[in-house]
């Protein structure tokens, strides 16, 4: 005699959170108080504090590519790491461009425009994760990059002359080209992060039906 089947028999369990893609998540978010202690360390003068926020923002980054990779391949996607990974993302981003606006590496009205943006379609995102997914675009992954880039090499001490600088000058790079290099990054991270952003809110706008008939369907 055969048993019956079980309404649980043939679903899949849901990845627990605790897993380690959701732990580099909580990492970075832990990271965020020690790295804008040490980036804003005397005013952001502190040669030592600036290298070891540098080191703490890189940390981030890499563990930003290491975990997603993990959860995909694994089956690890988790309810919790969709949420809390994008606000891992833009808290340590924010911070570095709150924190670089502060000491006078970058203008405020660049870390305003940037935080608004990120901010809104991060919260966008979120608010209609459960009716659609909209996939990170191409325009997005390239505005991750160069704003990675720009703010990693911001947050070295390179702003402020040679004498800061010993590591590039070693190789015949100066502290102040990188910098200035630092700023064309800044500058195509900015232009991305807005034409981005228009893209993403011009998806949205797209796919606008499909979110009012899942609204409708849950009442």
């Amino acid at each position: 005699m055969t048993d019956a089947a079980t309404p649980s028999e043939g679903r899949t369990a849901p990845p627990s959170n605790w897993n380690l893609p959701n732990a580099l998540t909580t990492l970075r978010i832990v990271l965020v108080p020690f790295f804008a202690w040490a980036l804003l360390a005397d005013g952001g003068e502190s040669v030592t504090g600036r290298w070891v926020a540098f080191v703490i923002f890189a940390i981030a980054m890499i563990t930003d590519k290491v975990d997603g990779d993990i959860a995909r391949a694994r089956g690890l996607v988790t309810d919790f790491g969709k949420i809390a990974d994008p606000i891992a993302d833009k808290a340590i981003t924010g911070m570095a461009f709150i924190g670089l606006a502060i000491v006078g590496d970058i203008w405020w009205w660049v870390a305003i425009v940037v935080l608004v943006r990120e901010w809104s379609v991060t919260l966008l995102r979120l608010s209609v994760l459960k009716h659609v997914v909209i996939a990170a675009s191409q325009s997005g992954k390239i505005k991750t990059t160069l704003q990675a880039g720009a703010l990693g090499f911001l947050v070295m001490p390179l702003p402020h002359g040679d004498a800061h600088g010993g590591a590039f000058d070693a190789l015949g790079l100066p502290g102040e080209i990188v910098f200035y290099a630092a700023q064309v990054l800044l500058a195509g991270a900015v232009a991305m992060t807005l034409w981005s952003g228009y893209e993403f809110f011009r998806d949205v706008w797209r796919q606008r039906d499909s979110l009012r008939g899942a609204s409708t369907a849950r009442r």
